[in-house]
């Protein structure tokens, strides 16, 4: 069911790319009440939500790195190798998964997400390597506090 889920997903990778972006820019600008409030008050709460949301529409695992927007709304964690930054060498030549045949591959599934995006482009950035004591916290929460610290240096 939740692979069904992500491959219809992918279709509409570029109405969820908007989706995600202003999420994204309302996070940002909660960034203030979130401060008030105290991050690590506020970061269970705002997990579980990230969680169900993003685990219903993306098989999310809660790698507290989210990299959707870069990899064509298509979460690389879902690879049973956990790669980052495109297909092992065992992508088969009908686009499946060498370690469940059944499944077509992540990185065939991110790069059809890529191409029916505006900024799909990012996909060809390579990504940093995934921060294992990141996972279960916000990517959303992480976001905002980044974007707010980002700004506030540049000023």
């Amino acid at each position: 069911m939740m692979y069904h889920i992500r491959v219809l997903v992918v279709r509409h990778s570029r109405k969820l790319e908007k989706l995600y972006n202003i999420i994204e820019k309302l996070f940002v600008r909660l960034h203030p009440f979130f401060e008030m409030v105290g991050y690590d008050r506020i970061e269970k709460p705002v997990a579980y939500i990230e969680r169900s949301v993003k685990g219903l529409l993306f098989d999310c695992s809660m790698c507290g790195q989210c990299v959707l927007s870069s990899t064509g709304m298509t979460c690389p964690m879902n690879c049973p190798k956990q790669l980052r930054n495109g297909p092992c060498g065992g992508v088969t030549k009908l686009g499946t998964c060498e370690v469940f045949p059944e499944m077509r591959c992540v990185w065939v599934l991110a790069w059809d997400g890529a191409s029916r995006m505006k900024n799909g482009d990012r996909i060809k950035e390579c990504l940093p390597p995934v921060d294992h004591s990141l996972f279960g916290s916000s990517s959303w929460l992480r976001v905002a506090r980044d974007h707010a610290t980002t700004k506030l240096r540049n000023h």
